[in-house]
């Protein structure tokens, strides 16, 4: 149903590996802004309080979520009538790239510092979200059906090498602590960026940027794109017309239907995992910037293995498998993370606390919990890059554009909820723990509306 017509053969490996520098280009955007660097510096440096800077980075997030939901499946139908997705690709990175970009003028003590941050990241949010979702569009025409897996499996392994790489270059030489003003490496940071006005942090904006428009480039000029097929303004109209219709059918399509509602709720746990995993490590270990830097980088290794060897189990044993043993890992993950604590190992195993200057990851507890986030970042790349190779196989070739918008939509549009059951949860106990218990239930319910695909190949 996903290959092109005989008279269009597939394109030579020099385009699929262009294609494929996509991820490597996007992935410092999610590493070291809305992850690692720049979001920890807007908490803990241009806001009032940390609290504060939390609350009001989880709103920008929210609203950037509910924007590319809402218009995500709209943006895929109009560009499904008019066929090219380089145009669309381009000028969505454009202002990924305008976004990063105006990060460096978030000075702490600025005026209107904390407005120019969470503009520039909502704006950039949205252009990496829109140009991945009309990326991942082009998949079908680069590869053979069977083939689709491995594709999207390296995609993710190259975007977390990617993203490892672009955050040993920004804690290793240019973010330095404010304290000593030296970087992860001992070094004073490169350029003479300011410890003080946390030049380095501020830089990963526009380091991100021009990432971005360097390994972009060979997409533009190597991989084919899909011939124009109708002007713009009918091209909207057509759209939205056929988005209706297509949402209509959705009723018809049982195991399409079944999972972007699992998608939706696996999602929602990955999202709010993530984002509780540092935070976790911070309060139980009294971890700083040092350990989760670290432990970022490991944990970015593990992925882009974990990916790699997930996009060939796809091709072997279909996405539907790999994403179901995937979430299994996660529940078994979350489980024995509730177990650990600063005394304690997987419920059974006693561990001596963590002290002042006793080296990194000194204690048991601390090691274990290492190892269980590399347990996830080892399947959390095989879990999307199987969902996106999912929703290629199960959906129309010539409507892949605005099915990969539902499927943006099935991933943003309840992207809050994870992460405030988690909040809920653990202010209601009292407890870190009590969050992990929410995430084993989003995970467990998310692998049982998965559910058994009709199709053998799925």
């Amino acid at each position: 149903m996903n290959a092109p017509h005989p008279a269009h053969p597939y394109p030579p490996q020099s385009a699929v590996r262009s294609w494929l520098l996509f991820d490597w280009a996007a992935q410092p955007f999610f590493t070291l802004v809305t992850t690692f660097v720049f979001a920890p510096y807007f908490t803990s440096a241009l806001a009032a309080t940390p609290v504060q800077g939390q609350a009001l980075w989880g709103y920008a997030t929210a609203a950037a979520g509910l924007l590319i939901a809402l218009c995500s499946p709209v943006f895929g139908a109009i560009a499904d009538q008019s066929g090219a997705r380089k145009p669309w690709i381009a000028f969505f990175g454009s202002l990924l790239v305008i976004g990063c970009c105006l990060m460096w003028f978030a000075v702490p003590g600025a005026p209107n510092a904390v407005a120019i941050a969470l503009f520039a990241y909502v704006l950039a949010a949205m252009g990496a979200e829109f140009a991945t979702q009309f990326n991942n569009a082009m998949m079908p025409s680069l590869v053979p059906p069977e083939r689709l897996g491995r594709l999207s499996g390296t995609g993710w392994a190259i975007g977390y090498l990617g993203g490892m790489v672009s955050l040993v270059v920004v804690l290793g030489f240019l973010a330095s602590n404010p304290d000593t003003g030296r970087t992860l490496l001992g070094m004073q940071p490169l350029f003479g960026l300011d410890a003080a006005s946390r030049a380095g942090d501020r830089a990963s904006g526009p380091f991100s940027a021009m990432w971005f428009m360097l390994f972009v480039i060979p997409l533009f000029l190597f991989t084919p794109d899909q011939p124009k097929r109708a002007a713009f303004g009918a091209a909207v109209k057509n759209g939205i017309e056929q988005l209706r219709t297509t949402i209509a059918t959705l009723k018809d399509m049982p195991p399409l239907r079944r999972f972007l509602i699992a998608n939706m709720i696996y999602a929602d746990a990955l999202v709010a995992l993530f984002a509780f995993g540092g935070i976790y490590g911070a309060g139980t270990f009294g971890w700083g910037t040092i350990e989760i830097g670290i432990f970022g980088i490991l944990l970015t290794l593990s992925g882009t293995l974990g990916a790699w060897i997930g996009g060939k189990l796809d091709d072997w044993i279909g996405p539907r498998r790999v994403i179901a043993g995937s979430i299994l890992v996660l529940i078994f993950a979350c489980v024995l993370i509730f177990g650990t604590q600063a005394h304690q190992l997987a419920f059974v195993f006693a561990s001596a606390k963590p002290q002042p200057n006793d080296g990194l990851f000194a204690t048991l507890a601390e090691r274990g919990y290492v190892a269980f986030g590399l347990m996830i970042g080892a399947v959390a790349g095989p879990l999307q890059a199987a969902s996106r190779t999912m929703l290629i196989r199960l959906a129309p070739a010539h409507e892949t554009g605005q099915y990969f918008g539902l499927f943006a939509l099935s991933g943003k549009v309840t992207s809050f909820a994870g992460p405030l059951l988690v909040a809920a949860s653990t202010q209601l106990f009292d407890s870190q723990r009590a969050g992990l218990a929410v995430l084993v239930v989003l995970f467990s319910l998310g692998l049982a509306m998965l559910g058994r695909s009709s199709s053998a190949q799925i």
